[in-house]
């Protein structure tokens, strides 16, 4: 199966020291890791010598020096030839909001010869138009309009800017005028401002393409206690028909799958959690399969640094999947067609119809 990534972002482009490496396997700790502690004593990092080492010539479950020593003998570069290529992703939908050196769309396309296509981050419309001169929301909307002609969905990190609780209603323009003001005076620079969170997130809604909402794990900026998806009732009551992509999820995978169900729009992202969770992943994916209806379930990687991670997203859910609907087969709950055609639909067919992919 071809795979569609529906959220993902760029591979690192130079070349770091095995602390910056050992920090990639860590998502929620910005800071470098105590001197104790090591990135590959986690269940991703136990994946990432059990999975990706055979592609680099090492056998499976080498030791964490022995990997280090031989990825250090290729560039970034050449690590993404290798590993991207193996995902088997057709597609690959990059939200392109993350500063740095990384891959973007051409980088993306061309190391791993699939398709992309981008994501336009919200966040980043309203720092450019916050630095544009002239009446603050013209300037987010014109943006925001070029950007997202040629994109296929918008993503708002409100859950790292606050978190979903409290009024998530479209503020008037007064109110976006006067917040305005005040964030560009003091830089216009990591938007925090409700108000111009709120305004940015309905001026996606009326492009009617997929807009995607961060719900759940992250850095450790993101107060994970408020980005519940439950907390989005209200917006989603409210939100009208544009689709509504919760990604991640991860401790909140059963309340994703209830909104899944019970919101036409809504659908359910199971990406990022499962390279974290690794040999656990696939218990994760039998808790996204409980209730959330298999039409709106979606597969990502969002990989982001080491190129490892654009492979190992895909090499855990096919491994996952695989043994979750073989468990549902053999005890007689499903056929062999039903679990090829739900691995079908979350892999990639749901994503090329929600997207509008050729």
């Amino acid at each position: 199966m071809r795979l569609v990534d529906n959220h993902v972002h760029g591979f690192w482009l130079t070349t770091g020291d095995r602390g910056r490496f050992e920090n990639g396997l860590n998502e929620a700790n910005i800071e470098p890791l105590a001197d104790f502690d090591s990135g590959f004593d986690t269940q991703l990092g136990f994946a990432v010598r059990a999975h990706c080492a055979p592609l680099l010539g090492l056998p499976e479950h080498v030791d964490p020096q022995g990997y280090w020593e031989r990825r250090q003998q290729f560039t970034e570069d050449q690590l993404a030839r290798v590993f991207l290529p193996a995902a088997g992703v057709s597609d690959w939908l990059v939200d392109t909001g993350l500063p740095g050196a990384i891959a973007g769309l051409s980088e993306m396309a061309e190391t791993s010869g699939g398709s992309v296509g981008e994501i336009v981050r919200l966040e980043h419309v309203a720092e450019q138009a916050a630095a544009a001169p002239g009446d603050y929301a013209d300037a987010f909307r014109r943006i925001l309009h070029q950007r997202s002609a040629t994109a296929v969905a918008t993503k708002t990190v409100l859950a790292y800017r606050g978190g979903f609780g409290g009024d998530l209603s479209e503020p008037d323009a007064r109110s976006v005028g006067e917040a305005a003001a005040r964030w560009r005076d003091a830089g216009g620079v990591r938007l925090t401002d409700r108000v111009l969170l709120r305004f940015g997130v309905h001026e996606a809604l009326r492009l009617g393409k997929p807009l995607q909402f961060h719900v759940g794990l992250g850095d450790r900026d993101c107060d994970l206690h408020r980005t519940n998806p439950m907390l989005l009732l209200d917006f989603l009551r409210e939100s009208g028909t544009t689709p509504i992509v919760l990604l991640h999820c991860y401790p909140y995978e059963r309340e994703a799958g209830y909104l899944a169900q019970a919101f036409n729009t809504v659908y359910l992202d199971v990406g990022l959690s499962i390279n974290h969770l690794g040999a656990r992943a696939e218990a994760f994916i039998a808790r996204t399969l409980e209730l959330a209806p298999f039409r709106k379930i979606l597969y990502s990687s969002d990989a982001f640094g080491p190129a490892e991670l654009h492979y190992l997203g895909s090499a855990l859910w096919r491994a996952g999947m695989a043994a979750v609907l073989t468990g549902f087969v053999a005890r007689g709950q499903w056929s062999q067609a039903d679990a090829t055609r739900v691995a079908d639909l979350i892999g990639c067919d749901n994503a090329r119809r929600v997207y509008r992919l050729s």
